[in-house]
């Protein structure tokens, strides 16, 4: 038996672009459309989130969730430089409402990946200006919101964002450049610090964090030094920020095996998953446990995991084996205050389309009816017990 610590959250999350439908005004859209991006599928309407979000909210409260994380869209709410979307700020005010009408906490996410097209146009995370903007953009929206919000996640995974779009050129803006990556991790870092300042500047009383994508990197065959190289590169400086922040939410889907000349693929008969990750879910726990380290007494808060599948007896044994994981580490005297399943929805999986599965939820794509999976009940009744037993019955 796994006892998890009251209060502990328990949620499940989306992200604007990936839920809302007709979020035309960002670099994604544009990039969707754009040929040679390698995008499989565009948003389009993706899960008509934006109207139907009242009944998703009380969906999630209904099967046990007592956190909903989503974040807001800086297009809709800025669409032009210094014009503000009070209709925008007042949608995702309503979003809050709903939340705390259900007694689910509001975890706010500021930037999921998309920026507003001005934005890309003068420059994006490759112009120092941003960072302001972004601040501006904090500032606004928890002038609008902050006497709502639960917690609030400054940036989603900003260093993917900076390796994705621009080294790997797999988001927008395409770029494939290494010393590009390092000095948009910079501008990054500065929007993450004053994002944070105008946050805490109320209005509301909140926790405010990052989160950060980690891997669970293992070297095998001399691949030390480069696993040291790779997490210099992507993690260290987020998990050094976060030692001044009220938390940080850690990400985790899998491992990767690094041998002294680079990554040597997934394990022979390691079953893998439809974004090509190995089925890993110990990942998290190592991951975890690594954040501690680095970041020190920062409390911790899964704010991603989960696995993309068809099958949802597969999903139920990861995610039970994630939760074990979580407990060891509850045991072993870390601070982990949360855990956050990836997704509520199946979604936009940005490249990669509507093909990966994720989601607690089905979404036809043709009525955008919703059909809560057994996985869905299964984990809101762990919610709404806040323990796991071993080998939970299913």
């Amino acid at each position: 038996m796994i006892e998890f610590p009251d209060g502990f959250l328990w949620g499940t999350a989306t992200a604007a672009h990936q839920v809302e439908g007709g979020n035309w005004n960002n670099d994604w859209w544009a990039w969707e459309h754009t040929p040679g991006s390698g995008c499989v599928d565009p948003s389009g309407d993706a899960c008509d989130h934006y109207a139907r979000f009242a009944d998703d909210v009380a969906m999630l409260a209904g099967l046990g969730f007592n956190a909903y994380r989503f974040s807001l869209e800086w297009s809709r709410i800025e669409p032009e430089p210094g014009l503000w979307s009070t209709a925008s700020l007042d949608h995702y005010r309503r979003v809050c409402e709903a939340c705390l009408a259900h007694a689910v906490t509001p975890m706010v996410t500021l930037h999921h990946f998309t920026l507003p097209r001005w934005v890309a146009h003068v420059g994006g995370w490759e112009s120092p200006d941003t960072a302001g903007r972004f601040g501006a953009f904090c500032e606004r929206a928890v002038a609008a919101l902050g006497d709502l919000v639960g917690w609030a996640v400054t940036m989603n995974e900003p260093n993917v964002v900076a390796m994705m779009g621009y080294q790997a050129g797999m988001f927008p803006p395409g770029r494939r450049d290494p010393s590009l990556r390092r000095s948009v991790t910079d501008i990054l870092l500065d929007a993450h610090r004053q994002g944070g300042a105008a946050l805490r500047d109320g209005p509301g009383h909140f926790p405010v964090g990052l989160s950060l994508s980690m891997t669970d990197f293992q070297a095998i065959d001399g691949g030390e030094e480069r696993v040291a190289r790779y997490r210099r590169a992507g993690e260290d400086m987020w998990l050094e920020a976060a030692r001044d922040d009220d938390f940080l939410g850690v990400q985790t889907y899998t491992r990767m095996r690094v041998s002294a000349g680079g990554p040597v693929g997934n394990a022979p008969g390691v079953p893998v998953t439809q974004m090509g990750y190995e089925d890993y879910p110990a990942a998290l726990g190592a991951c975890l446990r690594r954040a501690a380290d680095v970041a020190g007494a920062t409390p911790l808060v899964v704010t991603e995991n989960g696995i993309s599948t068809d099958d949802d007896d597969r999903r139920l044994a990861f995610v039970e084996a994630a939760l074990a994981e979580v407990g060891a580490c509850l045991s072993d005297g870390l601070d982990v205050r949360g855990y956050v399943y990836w997704s509520l929805l199946d979604n936009f999986e940005w490249a990669f389309g509507y093909g990966p599965k994720f989601g607690l939820v089905a979404v036809d794509r043709g009525t955008f009816e919703r059909r809560p999976k057994p996985s869905a009940f299964w984990l809101g009744s762990l919610a709404r017990a806040n323990r796991l037993e071993a080998k939970a019955a299913r």
